[in-house]
């Protein structure tokens, strides 16, 4: 198929690299596919951290949407029938849905800036319930602090070496 693909598109390998990005499989991983794209001179790439259209991110989507309730296990019967479920879908992930990564908001809260008050009030009914019933609570209340940043897959810092910074003109 890739060899076939190659000649139907006219590619080669001396116009500009050629990289077929796969997951880990085993049949991505064969022998025989692996000598094929040598020949070929077509590079093997698996997994590609922090890449959007890389396979964690979009297993994360899928399976988010296989948990909705109202999720068509049977498929769809018509490509407007599929069009109409994902755009509802994207309201409710982006209007409704609270994410535990942002602290319970939802994705539109966090850019609008309605993240800060949201977060706020619940950080100030948190400390009143504790004050007025202390006996509810073995340690602090939930940290309702949002970082600067949301990540799929964080890059993983080594703490047991010292941080190097690389100078910037």
């Amino acid at each position: 198929m890739i060899r076939k693909a190659v000649v139907s598109e006219h590619l080669s390998s001396n116009q500009k690299p050629l990289v077929l990005h796969s997951d880990n499989g085993s049949p991505m991983k064969g022998s025989t596919l692996l000598q094929t794209l040598a020949v070929l001179g077509i590079e093997s790439s698996h997994s590609r951290p922090r890449v959007s259209n890389d396979n964690a991110y979009a297993e994360s989507i899928l399976k988010t949407c296989k948990y909705r309730p109202d999720y068509p296990y049977k498929g769809f019967s018509t490509l407007d029938e599929a069009r109409k479920w994902f755009f509802d879908f994207v309201q409710w992930y982006n209007y409704e849905h609270k994410h535990s990564r942002l602290k319970f908001v939802t994705p539109v809260q966090r850019p609008s800036g309605l993240d800060n008050q949201i977060l706020l009030n619940r950080r100030e009914v948190y400390e009143r319930v504790k004050q007025e019933h202390p006996e509810r609570w073995s340690s602090n209340t939930r940290n309702c602090e949002l970082e600067n940043e949301a990540w799929l897959n964080p890059e993983k810092v080594d703490r047991s070496k010292p941080e190097t910074f690389k100078k910037t003109s």
